[in-house]
């Protein structure tokens, strides 16, 4: 067993300074983590233009490198970037359920859903979910703590069968104190903004998973399929199977109202 780490520890120290000496001969390399640093920034940020142009010239960078190796080093870049996102949302504080299930999604969409013909409009969809998840995070500004806190509840639990009565019971408030408030600084109502967290969260089940439309609906706790659709198409503007047939339509975002805040 030690001869064989010894001998494994010289192959990475041989093929080590064997890419160095490759390296010298691309122009470019060089700027690869300073691009890097701009698109994580971007993605932090939530500028999804920007973060799938400088994703671009990385994937740019890595054709001139790999040559016909390209598509096997793009695959693992996606899972390295998807790791390095996955950090952040620790960072941001994400619960460890949703973080472990961010990175295993991630890796299972590049596993089943990366190929070589539509690479590119993979790289902006996987900008979009990394943007997507990040903007979950961002921490709410509302003057009423109890506001924001119920936001990052609904945002942590979307998944169960929330409802403005169990809400209330967690924070240990009147559920007509409680809907007064959140409308008050929100802007909206309680069940509003469940329907479009719920919305929002469903399209990419629509898009990247082979669920049925009535699986999502049942998933998301509407009370039934007719009005999942009747709500996704109020705030998307299609019905989640127009949405499932069109990967080019943009996802659906809320912007909580700034004016309130």
């Amino acid at each position: 067993m030690l001869q064989q780490h010894y001998s494994i520890s010289e192959d990475i120290s041989k093929r080590y300074f064997q890419e160095i000496e490759t390296m010298n001969r691309y122009e470019g390399i060089e700027r690869f983590f300073d691009i890097e640093a701009q698109l994580l920034r971007e993605i932090y940020q939530l500028e999804a233009t920007a973060a799938k142009n400088s994703l671009s010239e990385l994937l740019d960078i890595l054709s001139v490198r790999s040559g016909k190796h390209f598509f096997r080093a793009i695959r693992h870049y996606f899972v390295i970037l998807s790791s390095v996102v996955t950090r952040k949302l620790l960072e941001n504080q994400a619960p460890s359920k949703k973080v472990f299930a961010f990175n295993v999604a991630c890796v299972e969409m590049v596993d089943e859903r990366l190929n070589d013909a539509e690479y590119l409009q993979f790289a902006d969809d996987l900008i979009e979910f990394f943007i997507y998840v990040i903007s979950e995070r961002k921490q709410p500004s509302y003057k009423h703590q109890t506001v924001n806190k119920v936001i990052m509840y609904i945002d942590d639990e979307v998944e169960t069968d929330l409802s403005v009565e169990d809400i209330a019971m967690y924070f240990s408030i009147s559920t007509s104190h409680l809907s007064r408030i959140f409308k008050e600084h929100v802007g909206i109502t309680l069940v509003e903004y469940l329907n479009v967290r719920r919305v929002e969260e469903s399209q990419y089940y629509l898009r990247h998973t082979n669920k049925s439309i009535s699986d999502i609906s049942e998933q998301f706790h509407f009370c039934n399929q007719s009005y999942y659709t009747r709500i996704f198409k109020k705030y998307v503007g299609i019905t989640p199977k127009h949405f499932k047939d069109r990967p080019d339509y943009e996802y659906f975002r809320f912007q909580l109202p700034e004016r309130l805040l």
